[in-house]
């Protein structure tokens, strides 16, 4: 059986839900605190033993190489003004995994970024993470995949429930039987119309997959909103090999919309020493504040 060692972070999407700031950065280089939220993608891959990641790249994307390249000047001030710990942070970044890169040349869809490194992957299994989920839990959510893959040597779908009334905002799975956490899976149905969703249960932006799936992406057939849908061919996959889906366990924070980003942001910075003392008092203030304003409506 081969290992999981690869992984693809996609990572061309224009970023339209956060202009006009994303006119200039990418998305994925937004800060939750003091770090992009794709270096939280690559520390969860890189933690779930990954040894080599290809970010699919578009237009407008150098940041996202500058920021895992070396930073000669910088580090170099850094050492001249004995700024050691902020030097091991930057280098750490530098030095979290072997980083490969790819242009999407036209953006087609999640299922076209993904085909897009089929030559990287070459004929192994693989991880795919997305980078509008962040995930904290105490196994790193990919690496919950991978142990499942291990056990059933099959494709396995990250999946979490969403309230009804959001199951259109995501890839659904239609479910036919279930081992704790682990699910056998009918269909997957790419953001079934409101009412129609077959189970509440999401894809979430982790995924390991066998080789076979560029079978289907290789015919390059278009899906919802006109774009070439990984979803669907991970449900042509699961027609001629099982496709499962795993209930990871963790906390799931949304940072590919607005709310969900700031959100995050807030409780992130909670977490960090340095800063919750002082979040903690700026909130208490913010909500009495709120309170008075209340009162003299």
């Amino acid at each position: 059986m081969k290992r999981v060692r690869k992984a693809i972070i996609p990572a061309a999407g224009l970023g339209t839900r956060f202009l006009p700031v994303t006119k200039a950065m990418p998305k994925e280089m937004l800060p939750i605190v003091d770090k992009p939220t794709i270096q939280y993608i690559v520390e969860e891959a890189v933690a779930s033993g990954i040894e080599d990641i290809i970010i699919v790249t578009g237009k407008g994307k150098r940041a996202i190489e500058d920021h895992f390249d070396n930073a000669i000047e910088l580090e170099q001030n850094l050492i001249e003004k004995e700024k050691y710990d902020l030097l091991e942070r930057v280098q750490y970044a530098t030095n979290l995994a072997d980083i490969h890169y790819i242009r999407q040349k036209e953006p087609k869809g999640l299922g076209h970024a993904v085909w897009s490194a089929r030559n990287f992957i070459g004929n192994e299994p693989f991880a795919v993470l997305l980078g509008d989920d962040i995930v904290q839990s105490e196994t790193p959510c990919l690496r919950q995949l991978i142990n499942q893959y291990n056990e059933t040597f099959s494709s396995v779908i990250g999946v979490q429930h969403v309230p009804e009334n959001e199951t259109h905002r995501y890839g659904i799975i239609d479910p036919s039987s279930q081992k704790d956490r682990r699910y056998q899976v009918n269909n997957f149905v790419e953001k079934p119309k409101p009412g129609t969703a077959p189970s509440n249960l999401a894809i979430m932006g982790r995924y390991i997959l066998t080789p076979e799936i560029f079978m289907f992406l290789d015919r390059q057939e278009k899906g919802a909103g006109g774009e070439i849908q990984l979803t669907d061919a991970i449900q042509k996959l699961n027609e001629i090999q099982r496709v499962f889906a795993y209930d990871f366990e963790g906390q799931r924070y949304d940072v590919g919309e607005k709310f969900g980003f700031v959100k995050t942001t807030i409780e992130f910075a909670l977490q960090h020493e340095d800063l919750h003392d002082d979040m903690i008092v700026y909130l208490q203030s913010l909500v009495a504040s709120l309170e008075k304003e209340k009162v003299m409506l």
